[in-house]
């Protein structure tokens, strides 16, 4: 390209850019007369003529663009544009195909394709389509100008889509999910969510100890855990001795997430440091609290009751952990899916909620659960009072006395290592 026809180009853009449309054809003519084959030229001049209500000249322009640069999508899907104004559906259609060929990532051609099938009557189609441009974009608030509209019309689409197959799949499950147990029903529940696109699957990410080829169950079956029923029944005196700690050492209810200055908080920003979520710590990281423990004899023994997990450096784990009014745990894993975790919930009002993966629950006082952490987990108190929980550490049921102790000496290694 030579300097004056460079100059020539500069100036017909800025003439666009500014909405000058008339001046911008001009100076795609002269930059045209001196470089017949300018792609850039005919295209520009195919798509001013277009504007002028001139498609079959549009037609011609941008064909011979195509000729010059036959690898360009946009080409082919602009001349889709004007087919489609021309009303040659099938050549339309060829020409969308055409550009997706060139690249099966091409935004606008993946938009172009799903609008062709809302036109034609294929709704579902096109929310298939729709889905696979929302992936190939970028986050919405990256969503250039030009393509906005667009991309909020395909997610609205697709959103609703994703309801009308989740609703349609669970009339037909319907009659055949009377005929399983509540938990395999959970289980195909969860399956429809996904397939129809409502939900993600949920796996095990242990921040610490991946123990592989343990399933990802999110809350266990009580039948596992022989010693539930009899932690249960102490429930009252559990609680006494936390109303108890409540009212003369609420001070030592500590925040449960403390992160240094210099440590990426991402998801904790609000809760560090922060006594919205705390604990009165019995064990920490291994430890027993002596002074606590001794404090709360009757809540010892209880604990002492369960199958404890005994992993160096991780856990014991166990306190009286407190939410406060209002506050929201954010979505996290834990450490190891060695380990499971158990609620003991003490003072539970109303509106709190909690979730393990696809489930949600609410806790009930006495009503004792037990899930595994490593699956993304939250919990909410969109209550006006104090909800408060014995929450401790349990080791995996899946794994038996040796693997128990392959996991203990796994983890001390590691911390061995760190320490060396």
């Amino acid at each position: 390209m030579s300097e004056q026809v460079s100059v020539l180009v500069e100036r017909a853009g800025a003439a666009a850019a500014a909405g000058r449309w008339q001046e911008a054809e001009r100076l795609w003519g002269q930059v045209r007369l001196r470089e017949p084959d300018n792609v850039q030229a005919l295209f520009s001049l195919g798509v001013h003529a277009f504007q002028r209500g001139d498609a079959r000249e549009a037609l011609e322009l941008l064909q011979l663009a195509r000729t010059r640069s036959p690898r360009e999508p946009m080409l082919a899907l602009t001349v889709s544009r004007v087919l489609r104004e021309l009303g040659q559906v099938d050549m339309e259609w060829s020409a969308i195909v055409e550009a997706l060929q060139i690249d099966p990532y091409f935004l606008p051609g993946l938009l172009g394709k799903a609008e062709f099938h809302e036109r034609q009557g294929r709704p579902r189609a096109a929310a298939d389509v729709f889905r696979n441009a929302l992936k190939v974009a970028a986050g919405e608030s990256q969503w250039p100008q030009a393509l906005r509209g667009r991309l909020v019309h395909a997610r609205d689409v697709v959103q609703r889509d994703t309801e009308e197959l989740s609703g349609y799949l669970a009339h037909r499950l319907a009659a055949t999910r009377s005929t399983v147990d509540a938990v395999t029903a959970d289980r195909w529940d969860e399956a429809a969510s996904i397939l129809a696109g409502k939900s993600r699957p949920y796996h095990s990410h242990c921040n610490q100890l991946h123990v592989p080829r343990l399933p990802a169950i999110t809350f266990y079956d009580d039948a596992l855990f022989p010693w539930m029923e009899e932690l249960e029944s102490r429930t009252e005196v559990i609680k006494g001795e936390l109303q108890s700690m409540l009212a003369s050492r609420g001070d030592e209810f500590v925040p449960y997430i403390q992160y240094r200055p210099d440590d990426p908080v991402n998801q904790w920003d609000k809760l560090n440091h922060s006594r919205n979520w705390s604990g009165f710590h019995l064990y920490s990281h291994g430890r027993p609290v002596e002074e606590h423990l001794s404090q709360c004899p009757q809540t010892a023994e209880a604990l002492a009751l369960a199958d404890t997990a005994d992993i160096p450096g991780l856990c014991p784990n166990a306190m009286f952990s407190a939410l406060s009014p209002g506050a929201h745990i954010p979505p996290h894993t834990g450490e190891t899916n060695a380990r499971l975790v158990a609620h003991l919930p003490l003072v539970v009002p109303e509106k709190c909620s909690y979730r393990v993966g696809y489930d949600w629950r609410q806790w009930r006082e006495g009503k004792c659960w037990v899930f595994d952490d490593t699956i993304e987990h939250e919990a909410r108190n969109d209550s006006d009072r104090l909800r408060v929980i014995l929450m401790f550490d349990v080791w995996n049921p899946l794994l038996n006395a040796a693997e128990r102790q392959m996991a203990a000496e796994l983890a001390s290694a590691m911390g061995d290592w760190r320490a060396g």
